[in-house]
């Protein structure tokens, strides 16, 4: 049957290496990686919504079931009958009756598109709902880099040579929308599914995610269903199209790093995590720890300074673009640099990292590592064009990731 949900993926970074590297040990960091995903999706979606439907090897298909097509039809309706007057809902009737005798007349029996879009951001609560999808997300992040069993796999000499070279991480991405939800398989083995292109987009936001240098992408489609706190801490990076299809849409990060953050320190027991969870409200993205220290290293200075630049490139003015983007990466670095979130020896950076010329192996490594992924991606697709839009620009690229 017909259903709406988020549909969200997290992948293993560097999933081929471990392979090689553990053999049939690569089961149990699944498992250690699986237990705190599954830990955080349960307790931060609402009821019984959020549900790891299924692992891919090293990623995770996560649903958070917002309802079948007529139970999400009742609450929509139950919420317009809320809010229209009685006038007003004499035009939708009147609008209803002739869609539908244009469809009789068409000879059609089959849902129209309209119908199978349902506005989701008119149902009620859909911004608890959607936030809390999006925390338990989050939340999964942080824990992944504080959890006691993980923090072992540093020391794994297979994996960081025994001098805690290795650090598990993960990469997110997310849509929303309809999908086709059912059981297939046969007397041998069934498997629970969902056929869509809204779980095909949270896997391609999800393969983005290195193309953009980011933990999270996020679709339009999930940032118009959250609330304006939650959407307040998301970054717009670009607007694409997707393969197979000619609909701009906006795509989003939620800045999240775990380099110089210690987790650790924001540690609660299970019953605490449990009443956090309940008791959400949408202060959350003001107040949380874990939330506020994925995000240290994004100042104000820099969310402004690098949306004049991607407002620049959007609009066709590249060579300025490219300049105010250089800025903005040039914030990042130095608010990592100078607030001690990392440690560093000052002798090895000096202002020759700011020299753009500058292209040697140290001064790049640093300027990769700490300095800001989106901005090198549109500076990349700018400067290989020589910083001239296409005559068509729209302010619309493809997204080339699958």
């Amino acid at each position: 049957k017909r259903v709406y949900a988020l549909f969200g993926f997290v992948m293993i970074n560097e999933f081929s290496d471990q392979i090689n590297a553990l053999d049939r040990d690569v089961m149990i960091l699944i498992n250690d990686i699986a237990k705190v995903v599954h830990d955080e999706i349960y307790r931060w979606a609402l009821g019984n919504s959020g549900q790891c439907n299924k692992n891919l090897g090293s990623s995770f298909l996560l649903v958070f079931r917002i309802g079948d097509f007529d139970e999400v039809k009742k609450k929509l309706n139950r919420a317009r009958e809320i809010i229209f007057t009685s006038k007003e809902k004499r035009k939708r009737k009147a609008t209803t009756l002739r869609r539908r005798r244009q469809r009789h007349r068409g000879g059609s029996l089959m849902k129209s598109e309209n119908e199978r879009d349902i506005p989701l951001s008119s149902l009620p609560g859909i911004q608890s709902f959607s936030d809390r999808a999006l925390l338990g997300m989050l939340k999964s992040f942080a824990g992944i880099h504080r959890d006691h069993k993980l923090l072992k796999w540093k020391s794994d000499f297979r994996l960081g040579a025994g001098v805690g070279a290795y650090t598990v991480n993960i990469i997110i991405g997310m849509d929303a929308g309809w999908a086709v939800e059912g059981a297939v398989g046969s007397e041998y083995k069934i498997d629970a599914t969902y056929l869509s292109p809204h779980v095909n987009m949270a896997a391609r936001m999800m393969s983005a995610t290195k193309q953009y240098g980011v933990t999270m992408l996020l679709s339009q489609a999930v940032e118009e269903l959250l609330s304006s706190q939650a959407r307040s801490k998301l970054r717009h990076l670009d607007t694409v199209y997707v393969k197979g299809s000619s609909v701009a849409q906006r795509i989003f990060t939620y800045d999240a790093r775990h380099r110089g953050v210690d987790f650790f320190l924001f540690e609660r027991s299970p019953e605490q995590a449990e009443a956090d969870a309940e008791g959400y409200l949408p202060t959350v993205w003001e107040l949380d720890k874990d939330l506020q220290a994925m995000r240290q290293h994004v100042t104000d200075d820099f969310v402004e300074k690098f949306n004049e630049g991607k407002d620049l490139y959007l609009a066709g003015k590249w060579k300025k673009a490219i300049e105010i983007l250089y800025e903005a990466d040039d914030i990042m670095v130095t608010t990592v640099l100078e607030e001690g979130y990392l440690d560093y020896c000052e002798d090895d950076v000096d202002v020759a990292i700011f020299d753009r010329v500058n292209t040697t192996e140290e001064n790049t490594r640093i300027r990769n590592e700490h300095g800001d992924g989106a901005c090198k991606c549109l500076i990349a697709y700018m400067e290989k064009r020589n910083g001239i839009p296409p005559p068509d620009w729209k302010g619309v690229k493809p997204l080339t990731s699958k």
